[in-house]
């Protein structure tokens, strides 16, 4: 194992001890395939599953995983053909058994951060769906809330603007404005600082770097 490998297998099961006092569940996966492999085994058969825009689901290949399940039911946005599907299937993910997502940071003391455009990424995670699964690469963990933000402002945001063609400041700069332009996604902040229900959040944390 070499010496970034140990420090994140060190910092993770920091950040897994500080979570369970939150009440959620962490999760310590060193490779992507190790991330798929506890993603499908937290994910029962004959149960509904949506999930919230994410590159980390991508580049793991969890959402692949899931893509490939034919015995689950799997809400995808991306079938959607008109802004009232996207909104049902918005909606949808309240009642899901499963939600997927991943977090724009995360603190050494347990607490995720992230910031929202529409908000039903945040609003799944802080209700409705019986389980909300997180994946992360360890290049989201951060000292404070404070590095948090600033983190998902400076380098998260930019480059999620340009992924997703925005007409942002931050897309032309590659620097946060603290703009409110039409097409900005930094409309909701949400630290979870503790669920209320015992282990329904479950962060993997995977020790490879992933998504923004």
């Amino acid at each position: 194992m070499n010496p970034k490998q140990l420090f994140y297998e060190k910092q993770a099961a920091t950040v897994i001890r500080h979570l369970e006092k939150r009440k959620m569940k962490g999760f310590y996966c060193p490779t992507k395939e190790d991330a798929v492999a506890v993603a499908m085994s937290l994910t029962a058969p004959d149960t509904t599953v949506c999930f919230g825009g994410s590159a980390s689901l991508l580049e793991s290949g969890v959402m692949d995983a899931l893509k490939a399940r034919t015995d689950i039911t799997l809400i995808d946005r991306g079938n959607a053909k008109t802004p009232e599907e996207i909104q049902q299937a918005y909606r949808h993910a309240f009642l899901a058994d499963s939600y997927f997502m991943s977090t724009n940071a995360i603190t050494i003391d347990g607490q995720l951060v992230n910031i929202d455009g529409n908000g039903n990424r945040v609003a799944a995670l802080i209700y409705g769906p019986n389980q909300v699964i997180i994946v992360a690469g360890m290049n989201k963990i951060v000292p404070t809330v404070e590095d948090a933000v600033r983190r998902v402002r400076n380098t998260a945001t930019p480059p999620n603007c340009i992924r997703l063609n925005l007409d942002t400041p931050c897309a032309a700069t590659g620097a946060c404005a603290d703009c409110l332009s039409e097409h900005c996604i930094c409309s909701q902040i949400v630290i979870t600082r503790r669920s209320r229900s015992a282990d329904r959040i479950k962060v993997l944390l995977v020790g490879e770097e992933l998504g923004f």
